[in-house]
């Protein structure tokens, strides 16, 4: 009795792979086929954008991140969090611990009044973590027309192409163009929502935040802010805080790699060594003789 309930149950399940196979390969062939969509015409992949921690060898450039960390200070931290990142955090910038603390204590954090154990604000401490500028979410929704603004902490790991994807996003609000409108005239911006091609449904209700040159003013001896500059450094800044570790871990994983690789050799002349007083038998040729 098992041995056929367990035929039934291996059929069962290889028909059920088999189905899934078949249907995610009809999917993916007709995918696109059916009625065109504005999203399917109009929707821009990220343009490249090149920063100095691309690559196995890549490291962050320590001077564009600390612009694009005051980029999203004097800008986007109206709307978005950084949850997932500490004050203290800020020290691999290059910030020693006295700059990490006039830092911290810059923003206001949740705190406890310790006299009436009241809910307050206190400015923070190095060891606090980035604060939310909304109270909850029913306030984020309310401020921002009903769309909550997502945290940013690993936004360019959470999107396709990453930091080119962000850039591209900040530099990408234009008017709808007229060819979209006349071939989808349904399919125009509605109101309290802005067009921008790199968005997945082409609108979106965050508007525009970098609006004009200069509107962030870098220090002597720093790159002109032009909204394409001051939108690739908070890029860079916001890759840094997706992957905090990127240099530690090219820096670490070269000798590892080097390592296994002369471990490789050493194993291969040794198994080499071991093995070189025993000769392989030769197989006997078997065959019929032809007769006289």
């Amino acid at each position: 009795m098992i041995r056929p309930i367990g035929i039934l149950a291996g059929l069962f399940f290889t028909l059920a792979v088999l189905w899934s196979f078949a249907n995610g390969a009809w999917i993916a062939a007709t995918e696109g086929l059916g009625e065109a969509t504005a999203e399917h015409e109009f929707h821009r992949a990220p343009e490249p954008l090149h920063l100095a921690s691309d690559g196995v060898f890549g490291k962050f450039d320590k001077a564009q991140v600390q612009r694009g960390y005051q980029v999203y200070k004097e800008v986007c931290s109206a709307c978005h969090s950084l949850k997932f990142v500490a004050f203290r955090d800020l020290a691999q910038l290059g910030y020693n611990p006295a700059q990490v603390k006039a830092a911290a204590a810059s923003w206001q954090v949740p705190g406890v009044d310790p006299n009436t154990g009241e809910a307050n604000m206190r400015p923070g401490l190095p060891t606090d973590y980035f604060p939310s500028p909304y109270p909850n979410k029913i306030a984020a929704a309310a401020a921002n027309n009903n769309a909550i603004p997502p945290d940013l902490s690993l936004m360019a790991k959470a999107r396709h192409g990453g930091a080119a994807y962000i850039h591209s996003l900040l530099t990408g609000f234009q008017p709808q163009p007229a060819e979209l409108l006349e071939k989808f005239p349904a399919a125009k911006t509605p109101p309290g929502l802005h067009y921008n091609p790199y968005f997945a449904n082409l609108n979106l209700a965050m508007a525009p935040p970098l609006v004009s040159e200069g509107q962030v003013t870098y220090g002597p001896g720093n790159p002109k802010p032009t909204i394409d500059q001051m939108s690739t450094d908070v890029s860079a800044f916001l890759a840094w805080t997706a992957e905090p570790t990127l240099a530690k871990r090219h820096q670490t994983g070269w000798p590892v790699l080097g390592f296994l690789l002369i471990a490789t050799i050493l194993a291969y002349l040794a198994k080499q060594q071991i093995w070189a007083a025993v000769k392989p038998k030769k197989k006997a040729v078997t065959g019929s003789k032809s007769s006289d």
